[in-house]
């Protein structure tokens, strides 16, 4: 999940979304000049930077605020504060319209409890379709016979393709949209456990299916973490070839079980041609969790995979090196749902040459990032940190580039096939040739 916060900033890199309190409606335009100083007071007190890199914030205040009273529509006045977010020229700083946010999801804690249930699949959202990639063993979408490549058209009884515009609409030039895209999807796809959902699919053959599946609980066990609202972890680690190890999780999370993971599979590569770590749709999690990662692949000290600048703290991403670590061919998977500690993680790799990045570009969410609403119903994110990788470039809004892109397409998971891990595992072997 999305929500996992920047509580611990020290050890967290991850966006947050939370909701605030809503202002009683005392006129529309009045609320719109209280959202104003909700983003401006948010801003001041928030941003990693005291001073704003010399900007005078108040005088930007003044100038704007007259213009936001004089707004004679909501879009009027979101476009004021647009204004006055740009003048910081900084990514992930955006206000946008309320029904956006709730187009993927943004709900508040009360609305969420108890809807832990999950369809049992994995979805991407690819070319403007939102195809399955994966489907939980044992759950009843595999019960019910759904595979990887079907196409979701309809959640209950509406189409799903009106609300996945208006995502794109705001997002389209955001390293975000696929991240975006697939919240919105699975926020209608969530619930109680054990309540069906009816779902719309198109087969492997394009025909109509609505089935109601009933939702379980999500892989993995439930963790706690600090003052973090628990989550469901899981790590698994295989060979996809006998000379080849590979390990997947869902977070950086759990620091017992995904350290024990990556032991026992390094451990048992000894002799590996390559290593795998896959970490695509992986949202982030715990930042001192990549350092230690990360050094299950490196014997060299000193190496950083980037640096992160709160306000008044810098927080140096050290790799810790094993004694022992697998020193091979080593390839990272990623997509545009991967994102904080996952991109920290894979870009610093990438920046001290240790590994080669496979999938399409990241989420560009490296960032502690809160997205809220405002008194007016719309969205309001912004970043309280900042971070640059170790070879020098900020992640946020950027996201980390594959070495190789590959993106997978409905006829290839129609076949069964991963067309990433593949790119992978022959990149793997031809360093053996």
């Amino acid at each position: 999940m999305f929500r996992r916060s920047g509580i611990l900033l020290l050890v967290f890199a991850c966006c947050w979304i939370a909701d605030s309190q809503e202002t009683p409606a005392r006129g529309a335009r009045q609320i719109d000049v209280d959202s104003f100083e909700v983003v401006w007071k948010t801003v001041l007190e928030k941003h990693w930077d005291p001073k704003l890199g010399g900007l005078d914030w108040q005088s930007v205040h003044d100038e704007l605020r007259p213009k936001v009273e004089a707004a004679k529509t909501r879009e009027e006045a979101r476009t004021v504060m647009a204004d006055m977010l740009g003048r910081l020229h900084q990514t992930h700083f955006a206000v946008f319209p309320g029904d956006v946010y709730d187009a993927y999801g943004g709900r508040s804690e009360d609305e969420e409890s108890g809807s832990d249930g999950t369809a049992g699949i994995e979805v991407r959202v690819i070319d403007g379709h939102v195809l399955v990639t994966s489907v939980q063993p044992g759950s009843a979408a595999a019960e019910r016979g759904v595979k990887p490549g079907w196409e979701i058209v309809r959640v209950k009884d509406s189409e799903i393709a009106p609300a996945l515009r208006k995502v794109e609409d705001q997002f389209a030039k955001s390293t975000l949209l696929d991240f975006r895209l697939m919240r919105a999807v699975n926020a209608r796809l969530q619930g109680a456990v054990g309540a069906p959902v009816r779902v719309g699919f198109l087969d492997g053959d394009g025909r109509l299916v609505s089935l109601d599946i009933a939702r379980v609980r999500p892989r993995g066990k439930l963790v706690r973490f600090g003052n973090m609202p628990p989550g469901y972890f899981w790590a698994e680690a295989r060979k996809p070839r006998p000379e080849v190890g590979y390990v997947a999780f869902n977070e950086f999370m759990d620091p017992e079980d995904l350290t024990k993971t990556l032991e026992q599979a390094v451990g048992g590569c000894r002799d590996c041609k390559g290593f795998i770590i896959d970490v695509r749709g992986n949202p982030g999690g715990i930042g001192g969790l990549a350092m230690g990662i990360a050094g299950w692949f490196t014997d060299r000290s000193g190496l950083r995979l980037g640096t992160e600048y709160l306000r008044g703290v810098t927080f140096q991403f050290v790799i810790f090196p094993r004694l022992e670590p697998f020193r091979g061919p080593l390839a990272i998977l990623v997509d545009g749902c991967s994102a904080s500690t996952s991109e920290i993680f894979a870009g610093g790799l990438q920046d001290v040459k240790r590994a080669r990045i496979f999938g399409t570009r990241t989420a560009g969410a490296a960032l502690p990032s809160i997205i809220s609403r405002l008194p007016n119903g719309d969205g309001f994110q912004y970043a309280i940190a900042n971070y640059i990788s170790e070879g020098g470039q900020p992640l946020e809004g950027i996201g980390v580039k594959p070495d190789e892109e590959v993106r997978p397409t409905r006829r290839q998971l129609l076949a069964g096939q991963d067309p990433v891990l593949d790119a992978a595992l022959e990149w793997i072997q031809k360093q053996h040739r």
